[in-house]
């Protein structure tokens, strides 16, 4: 094949002369899994695994990338849907070795690497009583969901990741190392806040964290013929929601493998115990649930609830966007296209966007949702590679179906694989032409291009 088979081989010894990591090419021991990720529908081959265990691997890496000519990928915890964190024959610089987590508990600050991912992270300051808003999903990385912007179940009460960050160990296109904050670089510090990976290899970042031990939390789950009036009750109910009280609903089919459809709420209070109690009981009191497991957990735990139903090589196509409300069209149209899901293991996935999220600017960072209202995901989720195409269809008919009652905004780590330029131009609004300013700034040969992309604004 091409790629480093073509590249003179003094070229590639002078890399691995130097690299404390591991340089994996397609005949290596361990290269099969290494160019694995989360999502098993992405199946391509890079020349070159740079499995890095450090800054100045990243930097040798991205080096031998650039003087070879070879496209570039970064994949930090690997799980993002549309798959851009490998390359088919280029170089993709692997963060996932990358595990260094150090908790400072007197500044109650971070400082996670690359590779790191939420599971790992929420352990680390568990250990403190401390916690920031990190995935809704654990198995996700630290990285690209924070580049992101990054949705989870504390958005209400402390924002977004991405609000939490506090600096950057940035690889730039040049080779350069910077440290990013709000004081120095600050326009590339606004722009990482939610650009995605278009502006370097983010070898690790520190956050702000909050004391937190315990949440109430858990899964309230109704038989699928009260999905609308439960989503009408989720729409009057999140209306009125403290911003300690995270609640996201679902479309999803039973966890015992039996296929059954139900419509559940999501639960994560992160207040007091007595008052959780008090804000809960609604969503308790509503209906004849089928299911009720809510219980007071460790914040860890909480960011784990949902894993099995994401496992791991399974097959995977999102769609998503953002409603100001949910309308009772929206409603119906859900339920109704959700009767026709193909997969047992696929749901409808609605996101309640309240609170400290909605309290920061909308220019004030890369992300611009900062409206209340919801974002809903189509997550698609399968196993047998037969049924692949059906699954993508039901997918895309739901989202056309949905569409009409769409915000026209995009929340860009849940982009796909085949969206168009204009979808990761409604991911970032009225905030694109100063991100395709930075990235000219910053990468003006659209060196990191493999990701949800800004192109760089021609000079």
């Amino acid at each position: 094949m091409g790629g480093v088979d073509s590249i003179k081989g003094d070229r590639l010894e002078a890399l691995a002369a130097a690299f404390s990591g591991v340089l994996l090419q397609p005949r290596s021991d361990g290269y099969e899994e290494a160019r694995r990720i989360h999502n098993g529908l992405i199946d391509k081959r890079p020349a070159l695994i740079a499995r890095c265990r450090g800054t100045a691997d990243i930097v040798d890496a991205l080096g031998f990338a650039r003087e070879s000519g070879l496209e570039i990928s970064v994949r930090g915890g690997g799980h993002n849907v549309a798959g851009r964190a490998v390359t088919e024959g280029g170089v993709m610089i692997d963060l996932s070795l990358m595990k260094g987590i150090h908790v400072n508990p007197n500044a109650r600050t971070v400082r996670a690497q690359g590779g790191v991912t939420w599971r790992e992270f929420n352990r680390e300051t568990a250990v403190h009583g401390l916690a920031t808003t990190g995935g809704v999903i654990s198995t996700t990385g630290v990285a690209g969901l924070t580049l992101g912007g990054g949705l989870g179940w504390l958005l209400g009460k402390y924002g977004l990741s991405a609000d939490n960050l506090l600096s950057v160990e940035l690889v730039i296109a040049s080779g350069d190392v910077a440290t990013v904050t709000a004081e120095e670089h600050p326009d590339l510090f606004w722009a990482l806040r939610g650009g995605g990976g278009n502006f370097g290899v983010a070898a690790s970042f520190e956050f702000r964290l909050h004391p937190l031990r315990q949440v109430l939390g858990g899964l309230v789950a109704h038989p699928f013929a009260a999905a609308k009036d439960a989503l009408r009750f989720y729409r009057e109910f999140t209306a009125g929601a403290p911003n300690d009280l995270t609640v996201f609903a679902g479309l999803v089919h039973a966890p015992d493998g039996s296929g059954v459809p139900l419509a559940a709420f999501i639960i994560c209070h992160c207040g007091s115990p007595d008052q959780a109690q008090k804000d809960i009981r609604p969503l308790l009191a509503f209906g004849a649930p089928a299911l009720v497991q809510v219980a007071p957990m460790p914040y860890p735990a909480m960011n784990m609830i949902l894993d099995d139903a994401f496992p791991r090589g399974a097959l995977n196509y999102w769609k998503s966007s953002f409603m100001r409300t949910l309308s009772d069209e929206a409603i119906e149209t859900m339920v109704d296209r959700f009767a026709a899901c193909p997969s047992p293991m696929s749901g409808i996935v609605i996101e309640h966007f309240h609170g400290a999220v909605t309290r920061v600017g909308l220019s004030d960072t890369a992300v611009p949702h900062r409206e209340p209202g919801y974002n809903s995901l189509i997550a698609s989720v399968w196993t047998d590679p037969v049924r692949t195409d059906e699954n993508i269809a039901w997918t895309r008919a739901t989202y056309a179906g949905l569409e009409p009652y769409f915000a026209g905004r995009r929340y860009v780590n849940y982009l796909g694989d085949d969206e168009s330029r204009d979808a990761v131009q409604s991911a970032y609004g009225p905030n694109y032409a100063r991100l395709a300013k930075i990235k000219r700034t910053y990468d003006p040969s659209n060196l990191f291009r493999l990701n949800q992309n800004i192109e760089p604004i021609v000079a």
